[in-house]
């Protein structure tokens, strides 16, 4: 076992390449390998990505693209305050967003305050990373979660002594640098995040992990670098053009194995400082994560199909009826009115008026008035409305 190790390690070695501007508390470059396992999962990622999601009729489609958006939204805020001690459970939390009521306890304020960060992120992905674009991003995710009186946003200082610890027996298993050094390290790390060209090629992906553990790694807050550094990761792979990543929620997959996420980061650091651990496990979180995506839609979309067949066996809808639910379900929140009714079936004033109403009846549809004219909204569970009735 050990001589496959080492000759693990001696090929790795090889092949290795450094960070640019990315060193340890010593000074000591941190590398990577492209070895085949990462350029496997990052040709994967590109492929499935890229490719197989633009095939997607609920992402491409613009009224139903917002929802599975906010979806994954929630989910990452979620799932990322669970991973630094939120207790509130996913079922509470995704009320209170979609509610809008506010939280009621610190659990559920990390969840918001998590989830308007990334919600922040999409506004400030063309911007450059500064200390001031980082500060906005952090002071987003930790508002009125600290104690009265306590320092926010600010950088900590060397009264504050922070370390990870062993549970189980106390000891302290990783340290960041010391505070003194934060400034100067931050600053190569906007150099790094702002650079189009570092030298050798390094892949938009990689460099999203990259500065993901590098701010996991310095620590530079208080409180709230987990959360930080995690959309950190959002900003970057958004920033260079990856949009699909609004769909996919790494911290669900985190949170499933948490000690795999902490093992990464603490094997890199013990073992000459070699990221390819850290990469490799954050690229099958990603895979897993696109997976579980799909699964998602394609679970969906089934539910559609079987839908659209309950009303096709229906005896008390019409066809004109089937033919309008059967667009509503692709394109919640579309509006419908007794003229457009009347002129895409081709029907009288009057029938088309009867179809609409008896739909609303059923609240199959939501009526609601606009001037003298009444309009019919496809709401968005009318998969489970229509289930409902069969």
């Amino acid at each position: 076992m050990r001589e496959w190790w080492t000759g693990i390690k001696f090929s790795r070695f090889q092949i290795r390449r450094e960070v640019p501007l990315l060193q340890d508390k010593g000074g000591k470059p941190f590398t990577y390998s492209l070895a085949d396992p990462v350029l496997e999962l990052l040709h994967e990622i590109d492929r499935d990505a890229s490719g197989r999601i633009t095939t997607q009729d609920q992402i491409t489609n613009p009224q139903t693209r917002d929802r599975y958006i906010e979806r994954s939204l929630i989910e990452e805020a979620i799932t990322s305050s669970q991973l630094e001690g939120a207790s509130t459970t996913r079922e509470v939390a995704k009320d209170m967003i979609r509610s809008g009521r506010a939280p009621i306890d610190q659990s559920e304020l990390m969840i918001l305050n998590n989830y308007r960060a990334i919600r922040l992120i999409d506004k400030l992905k063309e911007q450059p990373l500064t200390r001031e674009l980082l500060f906005i991003i952090h002071e987003t995710l930790i508002r009125d979660t600290l104690e009265k009186g306590a320092e926010r946003n600010f950088l900590r200082a060397p009264s504050n002594q922070i370390a990870v610890v062993d549970e189980r027996d106390g000891t302290i298993v990783y340290q960041p640098p010391p505070a003194e050094h934060i400034p100067g390290r931050m600053a190569a790390m906007f150099d790094f995040a702002n650079q189009t060209q570092t030298g050798a090629f390094l892949h938009p992906i990689l460099k999203a992990i990259i500065l993901h553990f590098w701010l996991a790694y310095d620590h530079p807050f208080i409180d709230g670098n987990g959360r930080a550094a995690r959309t950190l990761f959002y900003w970057s792979v958004l920033s260079q053009g990856f949009w699909m990543f609004e769909f996919l929620s790494i911290s669900s997959i985190i949170r499933k194995a948490p000690a795999k996420y902490v093992r990464s980061f603490l094997y890199t650091e013990t073992d000459e400082n070699d990221l390819t651990y850290f990469i490799l496990a954050q690229l099958r979180v990603i895979q897993r994560a696109i997976n579980e995506l799909y699964t998602y839609l394609d679970k969906k979309a089934d539910e559609i199909q079987k839908t659209e067949q309950f009303l096709q066996s229906s005896a008390t809808i019409n066809h004109r009826q089937v033919d309008l639910l059967g667009h509503a379900l692709r394109h919640p929140g579309m509006r419908y009115t007794i003229a457009s009714h009347e002129k895409s079936q081709g029907v009288t004033y009057q029938t088309a008026r009867t179809d609409l109403l008896d739909l609303a009846d059923r609240k199959l549809l939501v009526m609601t008035k606009s001037g003298r004219a009444f309009v019919f909204t496809a709401p968005n569970d009318l998969p489970e409305r229509l289930r409902a009735l069969s």
